[in-house]
């Protein structure tokens, strides 16, 4: 009896002793997260929205370095969140809108008198935001991103649109923002008025999930 108490003792010992050797299990941190970093997961199917940020423009110009072009004071983009996993890490958005008001727009191209539109065609596209702030915008298999301007001109109206194979911008937990800059459009169809390449920056902020900002970790 009593080396089977023994026994009993010494086995009750190294158990105590694992558990106290073993690190507390806590949950992992999304890379997503409102309330700060560190904050709260974003659940998948939720919808993200963000306006420009306050100032700024989304600019359509001619050149990495030009100032021609077309400027946007109002736009906006929705997605809902697909993954978000454990940071580090990369989660994934299905963009399923990108607006322009197009009562926002100008332009300031030789001719052109006015914008009627801007579409942002053949979403959803696939967004991912990696934990250090990268973003990448990708189209559907065998599609592309695709934009289109409609102008008014002197010789009246016309479409101008422009593709890209892919997107890619920056998150910034500072404004809770995302921004691209100077990414290139090229033009496939349109009149010589529409310039051949386009180059695409704009800053969008607050990032927000039903009015919270979000941070990414």
């Amino acid at each position: 009896m009593r080396t089977r108490t023994l026994l009993v003792l010494a086995t009750a010992a190294t158990a105590l002793a694992l558990t106290a050797a073993a690190p507390a299990s806590a949950d992992g941190t999304a890379v997503l997260t409102t309330g700060g970093t560190g904050g709260t997961a974003v659940a998948v199917g939720d919808t993200l929205s963000a306006p420009l940020a306050s100032g700024t423009s989304a600019t359509l110009y001619s050149s990495a370095t030009g100032t021609s072009g077309v400027v946007c004071t109002s736009s906006q983009f929705t997605a809902t969140v697909t993954g978000n996993p454990d940071a580090p890490g990369t989660a994934t958005e299905s963009v399923t809108g990108h607006s322009f008001d197009s009562s926002s727009c100008s332009s300031n191209v030789t001719g052109v008198l006015g914008v009627s539109g801007i579409t942002v065609d053949n979403l959803p596209y696939t967004a991912s935001v990696a934990s250090d702030g990268t973003l990448t915008v990708l189209p559907a298999a065998g599609s592309t991103i695709q934009t289109t301007v409609k102008l008014r001109t002197l010789l009246g109206s016309i479409t101008c649109v422009y593709q890209a194979p892919s997107l890619n911008g920056t998150a910034d937990n500072a404004d809770n923002s995302i921004a691209f800059t100077n990414q290139q459009f090229t033009k496939v169809s349109g009149s010589s008025l529409c310039f051949a390449s386009g180059y695409f920056t704009a800053k969008y902020a607050p990032v927000s999930d039903n009015g919270a900002p979000v941070s990414v970790n």
